[in-house]
């Protein structure tokens, strides 16, 4: 009888830690003029990259992206037995086409702006359970391309609520490993999958709204069957509730400190994106360009990434469906390298 790896309702330990063996972040302009502009691994000064779509862009930054992440590794495509991505367009074809060319078995991903913490998850489980030793993630998202896909093109110019989040132009991905590095590490050691959770809200301006109920129920049903409270962690990060769910997030939980979102982090006041940064470029961009590096200055330090996902659709919304809410997380260490003779 095999040992059940699973602890309480919804949380599962790995036996093994999977390392996280590099990350890559690839942004636009907007993003590259806000708080992490100098971390993120290329800025670009075209929100076109290049491309003659943004939908098209958004390709480019996976394609982008994918090949940062191999060369600042020792691993290739070859070594990488599944890959798992998506994103915010139709059929998740910013990241499917972002990987024509590069011969990896693809997996594709919808949860929303969840996607990048559910992909880390799924890889980790796979490597742990030994059906490979290298899996990556990667999640994607473009400004323009969301709001024609979501909301309204921006020719039309319309005026954006306050409650509303900016779309973070952006690509991150990263690649886990069963193989631990002789130096200082981050390793994912356990993950949660979460439940629906529909609070009721119907408007698409109020992303947080909607998504923070969700991330009340996998945060503190993982707490709990962890037998942990908040602040036995360095961090927790929500992926992108932006300004307002995180303020619905905190008063639901009491959360101090040590909670923080990625949606707060991307933009600086003066570059009015409301209420902060959204996408699922969001969590993947700021995971490789600040919560990586800052957990790796401090020996032991554990985080929880819970990324945060409004699962609607352009027509949905339309229909007057409310907006149910997804949250996936995984738990990270920083560990010491693996000592060899």
């Amino acid at each position: 009888m095999k040992q059940m790896k699973k602890v309480g309702s919804c949380a599962y330990l790995l036996a093994n830690p999977v390392a996280v063996v590099s990350t890559s972040s690839v942004v636009g302009p907007v993003e590259g003029a806000g708080r992490l502009g100098e971390a993120f691994d290329y800025v670009s000064n075209d929100d076109y990259f290049g491309q003659k779509t943004w939908e098209q862009a958004e390709s480019a930054m996976v394609s982008r992206a994918v090949g940062i992440l191999y060369d600042k590794s020792h691993l290739t495509p070859n070594d990488t037995g599944a890959f798992f991505g998506g994103d915010l367009e139709k059929q998740c074809t910013g990241t499917s086409f972002g990987f024509r060319g590069w011969n990896l078995p693809f997996c594709g991903l919808y949860g929303a702006c969840s996607t990048f913490a559910e992909g880390m998850a799924l890889g980790a489980a796979l490597i742990d359970g030994g059906y490979m030793t290298v899996a990556g993630a990667a999640a994607s998202s473009h400004f323009s391309a969301a709001e024609r896909e979501y909301r309204m093109p921006l020719a039309y110019g319309n005026q954006r609520q306050l409650c509303a989040q900016r779309t973070v132009t952006g690509c991150g991905a990263v690649l886990l490993s069963a193989e631990l590095p002789t130096e200082r590490y981050v390793a994912v050691t356990s993950f949660a999958f979460g439940k629906m959770v529909d609070a009721g809200v119907t408007d698409p301006a109020e992303m947080g709204a909607a998504m923070a109920p969700a991330a009340y129920q996998t945060i503190t049903t993982y707490l709990e069957d962890r037998g942990k409270v908040s602040t036995d962690y360095h961090r927790i990060y929500t992926g992108d509730l932006g300004e307002v769910g995180y303020t619905i997030l905190r008063d639901m939980t009491g959360f101090g400190w040590e909670y923080e979102d990625c949606g707060r982090l991307v933009f600086t006041p003066d570059q009015d994106t409301h209420a902060g940064g959204s996408g699922c470029g969001c969590s993947a961009t700021v995971f490789g360009a600040y919560i990586l590096p800052d957990m790796l200055k401090h020996p032991g330090s554990r985080v929880i990434l819970a990324g945060t996902g409004a699962l609607l659709s352009a027509t949905s919304t339309l229909q007057g469906e409310s907006i149910p809410g997804i949250c996936h997380l995984v738990e990270l260490e920083c560990r010491e390298g693996v000592k060899t003779c």
